[in-house]
């Protein structure tokens, strides 16, 4: 990831805010068919999506794009209009890959399906209990796992060592699984994650989404008694009290799973990556560590770490100038939008001083990231300040370098760093 290249999408239509890309602008008054991107490729985007971003954003707003056989929204304003307007873009999408390896959570559901969902979860993930309640356990939870991390010494791999283990427990905790091991968690939430990204319909990955549904269940099935005699802060307690169906809660369960555990962990170490890349930046967090949540915020508009989700149009219609049938499955590309040139200047730069604008990486409108705070406290108020406090003199292993991939789901999956002991 560099930075010349390089969210939990948890009515009626609104004006979209932001204009045409100026390549489009001259055909803005006239409604023409999607063009068809049959050059994109899956392996390509998986490797480094934003050169083709850049070259899809140039061309119009949206394209028909065989690979992943949908249209890809990449403009901010297109991506904007869709979240706003369930009414003629639905969540609810046929053939989901989502209700496919999860079920069908609330993040597939319309409402007024979908806020009766949303709503179960209200008392555990509102900012007032994550003050009250969760981020002492996250202060404790970051000490378990920053110190394992100083044990292991320098050379470990960040995200492994300290990030991916550091987020799974919290989850663990806030989930209100017991009866199993932040192991499991990491475990579950990347094969179902898999199964949710598998565009290329690859049955081993099917498998594998499909055993670790059947986990969950099992795990879910266990613990609802057990939180109803001994109820706690967590979701599942919440929902062992409240008249939500079975099958609605496993699936919203296992969706939270995934985006709960891969979001902040990526970004996490996505925005520990790009501070140690710009040294300028990184002084100015140190001096400043009110600016941590600035790195944070910059950090989900640079590198969406849910950088597309699906939806489906209702009817017939017409998106930037684009005509859509009714029926259409669209993938709104969030790793696109946020890097929309006619919105943030400068935008395959990671900086954390830009002028303040309102970035899409955790969704927007009525599916607004539910889990939005939960991740802005783990991580940009208890680890970011954690981890350059706790690691004099943090940096980057030159002697192996790091990875980054994904494109439907972002993060780095090598980071091997050094510190002064």
């Amino acid at each position: 990831m560099s930075s010349t290249s390089a969210a939990c999408p948890f009515t009626g239509a609104q004006a979209s805010t932001g204009t045409a890309p100026a390549a489009y602008a001259s055909t803005a008054n006239a409604v023409r068919e999607a063009p068809i991107a049959d050059w994109v490729r899956i392996e390509d985007m998986y490797r480094d999506p934003f050169p083709i971003y850049q070259r899809l954003r140039a061309e119009a707003p949206l394209h028909w794009v065989p690979a992943v056989n949908r249209y890809m929204v990449t403009s901010y304003a297109a991506c904007h209009e869709i979240e706003q307007d369930e009414a003629r873009f639905s969540a609810n999408e046929r053939n989901s890959l989502m209700k496919r390896s999860m079920g069908h959570s609330m993040l597939r559901k319309d409402n007024p399906e979908h806020q009766v969902d949303r709503d179960s979860y209200g008392a555990t993930l509102r900012p007032g209990t994550i003050k009250k309640h969760w981020n002492g356990i996250f202060e404790q939870n970051n000490r378990k796992y920053l110190g394992e991390l100083l044990a292991k010494g320098p050379g470990s791999d960040f995200v492994w060592d300290y990030a991916a283990p550091y987020t799974a427990e919290n989850l663990r905790l806030i989930c209100g699984f017991h009866n199993a091991t932040q192991q499991d968690m990491q475990r579950w939430s990347q094969t179902m994650i898999d199964g949710t990204g598998n565009y290329a319909d690859d049955p081993k990955v099917w498998a594998k989404a499909a055993a670790s549904s059947a986990e969950v269940d099992a795990a879910i099935d266990e613990m609802l008694p057990y939180l109803a005699k001994n109820p706690d802060h967590s979701l599942l307690s919440n929902l062992a009290s409240m008249p939500i169906p079975l099958e609605a809660i496993r699936a919203n369960l296992k969706m939270t799973i995934g985006g709960g555990l891969n979001e902040p962990r990526d970004v996490l170490s996505t925005t520990v990556w790009a501070l140690l890349e710009n040294p300028e930046q990184l002084q100015a967090v140190r001096h400043d560590p009110a600016l941590f949540p600035k790195a944070f915020e910059e950090s989900v508009r640079w590198v969406a770490p849910i950088g597309m989700y699906p939806r489906e149009t209702t009817q017939e219609l017409v998106l930037e100038g684009v005509r859509l049938p009714a029926g259409a499955r669209l993938g709104v590309v969030l790793g696109a939008a946020n890097r929309d040139p006619e919105v943030f200047e400068d935008p395959e730069t990671f900086n954390i001083f830009r002028e303040k604008k309102p970035h899409l990486a955790f969704g927007g409108g009525v599916h607004f990231c539910a889990g939005t705070w939960i991740a802005r406290a783990q991580v940009a108020q208890v680890a970011l300040p954690a981890v350059f406090e706790n690691l004099p003199n943090l940096r980057l292993d030159p002697s192996s370098g790091s990875v980054d991939a994904g494109w439907v789901f972002r993060g780095m999956t090598k980071m091997p760093v050094l510190w002064d002991a």
